[in-house]
């Protein structure tokens, strides 16, 4: 059986992908909120409703990331053994840095100068 034909015959689970991007942006969504929580005073030139754009793109740029550790895990993860294990070594960095870089991109300008 080549790599080709054992992508095309596993579905995938979109219940499994979908729990994954929740869990991820439900992360996200905890983690920016910690942050707006604990400002305690805001500058005038941010705008009124400067907090909405940290929620949007932390919270999008983490289910990403819940869609990368899904990922990794249907084409390294099915394998089993040390392939496995380098699939979730691989998706927890990768999650880790989406949400690093979803949060930075969300509080550019504001909080982070």
């Amino acid at each position: 059986m080549t790599l080709q034909n054992n992508f095309t015959s596993r579905p995938i689970d979109t219940r499994s992908l979908i729990t994954r991007m929740v869990v991820g942006a439900g992360i996200g969504l905890a983690l920016v909120t910690f942050f707006l929580i604990a400002t305690t005073h805001t500058r005038p030139e941010w705008g009124q409703f400067w907090m909405l754009r940290p929620l949007i793109i932390t919270t999008l740029a983490a289910a990403g990331g819940g869609l990368g550790t899904y990922f990794m895990e249907y084409i390294l993860g099915y394998q089993g053994g040390w392939s496995k294990i380098i699939a979730v070594i691989i998706s927890i960095v990768g999650f880790i840095i989406s949400l690093w870089l979803g949060t930075v991109l969300g509080f550019a300008g504001t909080l982070w100068n």
